[in-house]
This record gives C-alpha cells, structure tokens and sequence, in this order.
C-alpha cells in the first residue's frame, strides 16, 4: 500500500528523525556518565591524566552521537534550511528544481538550480519509511508551489 498523498502544508515545519535523535542523545548522555564513573571508580594507582583521558573520550564519543543527530530540514516562507551532519545550507525556494526520494535512498536528495544536489539528511528512513515518504512529499509540494 503506498503513502497517502501529501495535505497543505503550513509553514514553518520541520522534518526530523526524532527516534534516532532520543536514541542518539540517550546514548551520549550514558557514556558521558558511565565513562565518568568509571574514570573516578578506579584504583588509586591510576593517574589523573589517566582519568581524564577516559572523560574526555565520553566527550568526544559524546560529541561524535551529537553530531549525528544534527540532521534536520526547515522549511519556511523564504526557505529551506537543511542541516546536515556538519554542514548547514540555506537556499531560496528558486534554488531547489526537484525533490527526489527513489526507493532505496537513505535520505531525500535536492537537485539544485546550480547543478549540483544536496543530500538533506533529515528526512530518511531512519525515522521510519511512511513518515520520510509523507515528508518528501511535503517538501515536493512546497517546492512546486507558485511563488
């Protein structure tokens, strides 16, 4: 059974992967507190650099899961912004000739006025399959609307 068709949109919205950010945020709050008590539960022959060091990788591994769940697309009446994993972009509606979701892709991908396409990472189907479906279709309907 397909998607239903996409309703009016009212703007602003936006699309992002929410399990994988509540995953993502859970588990960079884990290892920052379990690394944290382990660096301070070991025995006393360990030195404080040492300790620091495994703080400072639940940091890293931290900012690492914060990273990936940047991803998110924002679209509003001057606009679309898509924030990837490091990069944001933001483009005028005139910028964005196709939306594109084919079977198989992770992520919707915008083919742009220059040429080039730009992956917005976040509508996928991390997030589960009929909600990127329904969100691509929204952003499709909002980039053919007349301006």
């Amino acid at each position: 059974m397909s998607a239903p068709l996409a309703t009016e949109v009212s703007l602003p919205v936006t699309w992002a992967p929410r399990r994988n950010r509540v995953v993502l945020y859970t588990l960079c709050g884990l290892l920052i507190t379990v690394l944290s008590v382990v660096a301070f539960a070991l025995p006393e022959n360990w030195q404080l650099n040492d300790r620091l060091a495994m703080v400072a990788s639940g940091l890293i591994f931290a900012a690492v899961g914060w990273m990936l769940a940047r991803p998110k697309v924002v679209a509003d009446a001057e606009g679309v912004t898509v924030v990837n994993f490091v990069r944001t972009r933001r483009l005028a509606w005139a910028e964005i000739v196709h939306v594109n979701f084919r079977q198989g892709d992770p992520w919707v991908v915008l083919d742009l006025a220059d040429g080039t396409a730009l992956a917005a990472v976040g509508i996928q189907t991390g997030g589960g399959r009929d909600q990127a479906i329904a969100a691509a279709r929204a952003l499709k309907q909002l980039v053919d609307a007349p301006r």
